[in-house]
C-alpha cells in the first residue's frame, strides 16, 4: 500500500524536544499527525490537544486500538529515555523502554500492515571514536546501555526488514541543539545535561555557574569539541527520511551531524556573544568515558537525501536556543 502526502503519520514522543519538532515539520510538508506520548519526559502544550494521546508504548491494547481507528501510514519513533549516566546505574529502564517498547510498537506495526519507519538512533552506538568524523560504516561497540539500547533496536530494525519488508530509516544523530525559530517549542529537559542550555542558564542567572569538564585534551583550547546540530535541521531530516521511504526506497542508516564540530570554551564563548552576558566558568576533571572529539560525517546524508542543513552556523543555534530559552525560563534584562 502506497501512501501519499496527507497520510497519518504516528510520532511517538512526539511531545518531548525533538519529537515536537519533527510534529511541526511533518505539518509544514503536508502530513498529518497524530502524537503517542507518556508525558514523563515530554510537555503537553507542545503537540495540539487533539492530536495527542496520552500513553505508553507498554501497552499493548492500546496500540492496537491506534492502529484500528487510525490509518496510520508510518511512525516517526523517538519514544525513548536518553540520560547516559542513568543507563548505566539502571539499565533495566532503558532495555525496558528503549527495547522491548519499542517491540510491541513494531509488533502493532506488522499487524498492522504498517511498513514505514523512522528511527530515533544515536552517535552512542559507536563507543570510542577510532576515526572522525565519523562515518556510518565505524565500527559499533557502545560503552553504556543507552547506546546498547539503541543498537539492538537498529539490529531488530534489520531482522524487521528481512521477516517482514519493514523499511526503516536509522539516524543516528549527534548533538542536538537549538530551537524552533519561530518561537513555541525548544529544549526543555528535567534534569537538564546538555551543555547550551545549562550555559544559557547561568546567562539567566539560574546557576552560578558551567563546569568545564577536563581541560587538558588533545584539541586547540584543551576542551572536548563536539558536533552540535539543530533541532530544524533533525527534523528536516526525518521528513526526507520518510519521503524517501514513501517512494520506494530501501532500508537505510544515516548519520546526522553539521561534519565539524566547536569546543566547550567555543560553546561558551559564543554564548557570551549572543546573551551579552559574562558566564562563570569553573574549570573541573575529566568525565569517565568523554572522547576528545566527536564529530560526523553526513556526506551520505546529503547525497542519499539531499538534505541540506540550514542553521549550521554555531551563532545560529545558540540565538534560537537563546529566544526559547528567555520565553521559557523567564526574560532576562
Amino acid at each position: 500500500m502506497r501512501f501519499e502526502k496527507g497520510m497519518k503519520v504516528l510520532v511517538t514522543g512526539g511531545a518531548g524536544y525533538i519529537g515536537s519538532h519533527a510534529v511541526r515539520r511533518l505539518k509544514q510538508a503536508g502530513f498529518e499527525t497524530l502524537v503517542l506520548d507518556n508525558l514523563v519526559y515530554g510537555h503537553q502544550a507542545f503537540v495540539p490537544a487533539d492530536e495527542l494521546i496520552i500513553g505508553d508504548l507498554e501497552d499493548r491494547d492500546l496500540l492496537a486500538r491506534i492502529f484500528k481507528e487510525h490509518e496510520i501510514g508510518a511512525v516517526m519513533h523517538f519514544a525513548a529515555y536518553a540520560y547516559v549516566g542513568e543507563s548505566v546505574t539502571a539499565p533495566g529502564k532503558y532495555y525496558r523502554n528503549n527495547v522491548s517498547s519499542t517491540l510491541n510498537l513494531l509488533d502493532a506495526m506488522q499487524q498492522a500492515g504498517v511498513l514505514h519507519f523512522i528511527f530515533s538512533s544515536t552517535c552512542a552506538t559507536y563507543g570510542e571514536p577510532q576515526v572522525v568524523p565519523i562515518a556510518e560504516d565505524h565500527p559499533q561497540n557502545p560503552i553504556n546501555p543507552y547506546g546498547q539500547s539503541k543498537l539492538m533496536v537498529e539490529q531488530i530494525l534489520k531482522d524487521y526488514d528481512k521477516a517482514y519488508a519493514l523499511k526503516s530509516i536509522r539516524l543516528r544523530y549527534f548533538n542536538a541543539a537549538g530551537a524552533d525559530p519561530t518561537g513555541g517549542i525548544g529544549e526543555d529537559h528535567n534534569p537538564e545535561t546538555h551543555l547550551i542550555p545549562l550555559v544559557l542558564d547561568v546567562a539567566l542567572g539560574l546557576r552560578p555557574h558551567i563546569t568545564i569538564f577536563g581541560t587538558d585534551y588533545l584539541t586547540p583550547d584543551g576542551t572536548c569539541i563536539r558536533d552540535y546540530i539543530h533541532v530544524s535541521d533533525l527534523a528536516d531530516a526525518h521528513v526526507l527520511g520518510l519521503e524517501y521511504l514513501l517512494k520506494g526506497g530501501e532500508s537505510q542508516v544515516f548519520n546526522l551531524g553539521n561534519g565539524s564540530g566547536f569546543s566547550v570554551r567555543e560553546v561558551i564563548d559564543m554564548a557570551e556573544q549572543v546573551t551579552q552576558k559574562k558566564i562563570a566558568v569553573v574549570e573541573g576533571l575529566r568525565r569517565e568515558g568523554d572522547p576528545a572529539i566527536l564529530v560526523g560525517s553526513s556526506a551520505k546524508v546529503k547525497a542519499v537525501l539531499g538534505w541540506n542543513p540550514q542553521f549550521a552556523d554555531l551563532h545560529n543555534i545558540v540565538s534560537t536556543a537563546w529566544s526559547w530559552h528567555q520565553k521559557r525560563f523567564g526574560a532576562s534584562s
